[in-house]
């Protein structure tokens, strides 16, 4: 058997007593910005979903990714959760990859310093619970060793936060909490979207979605229009 990479065994050392889910999403994250070459890290939860989240990410780039792929409802981050298969692309300006996303990348290209991408699913047997992504600023593929140990990493990762959430005397489990991350302030809009429209919450959250891709905003500022009565969906709206 292969000998486990840097980051799956500083994960497999992680002491879970006392750590929430958002703390312990955070631990995985710098473990992977340490061990793997990246410059940053964030894992979203439920992420093919209406409910998805971002449960921790390490910094303001990584943070922004999460927004843009949130908001244009497409990215690694997305691919990989839909397909239960991991995506690598060495540069975000010379790659196939990106036909899949082009409105993604080329926000990213626009609005940050990002040049590579790489989206691994939690996946742990028939149970998809997010994705972990992995920027860097500079071209550049992970080696066959890093991979290797990504995909470990993503397997344990899952693993971590299955056993968080299934062990007992664990509360309610916040991963599936709607206010993880400030996202509750989405929920709340698309569920006054959908009074206001007469339609299902889902297709509120598309439509919010379509007006952020129109006007150039992220959903997140969208909702707090919404939700401060700034902004009303009405059935003639572009």
């Amino acid at each position: 058997m292969a000998e486990f990479g840097v980051v799956t065994r500083a994960l497999l050392a992680i002491a879970r007593d006392g750590v929430d889910d958002r703390g312990l999403a955070m631990r995985i994250c710098r473990a992977c910005v340490d061990g793997l070459g990246v410059d940053g890290a964030a894992i979203s939860l439920l992420t093919a979903s209406v409910g998805r989240q971002t449960l921790a990410a390490t910094d303001e780039t990584a943070d922004l990714l999460e927004d843009l792929q949130f908001t244009l409802n497409e990215g690694p981050c997305m691919q990989a959760a839909r397909t239960g298969h991991p995506v690598s692309v060495a540069d975000l300006q010379h790659s196939s990859e990106v036909a899949h996303w082009p409105m993604f990348a080329a926000a990213v290209i626009e609005r940050s310093p990002v040049r590579a991408v790489f989206a691994l699913p939690l996946q742990w047997g028939a149970v998809n619970l997010g994705v972990v992504d992995l920027y860097r600023r500079e071209p550049g593929a992970l080696n066959d060793e890093q991979w290797r140990d990504a995909i470990t990493t993503a397997d344990t990762a899952a693993l971590l936060m299955l056993g968080l959430r299934t062990e007992p005397d664990e509360g309610q489990g916040d991963w599936l909490d709607p206010t993880v991350a400030h996202r509750a302030e989405i929920h709340q809009a698309a569920g006054m979207v959908s009074v206001q429209l007469d339609i299902s919450t889902a297709e509120a959250l598309a439509r919010m979605r379509a007006h952020a891709f129109v006007h150039n905003r992220l959903l997140i500022q969208v909702a707090h229009d919404i939700v401060a009565r700034r902004l009303v969906f009405t059935q003639d709206m572009e």
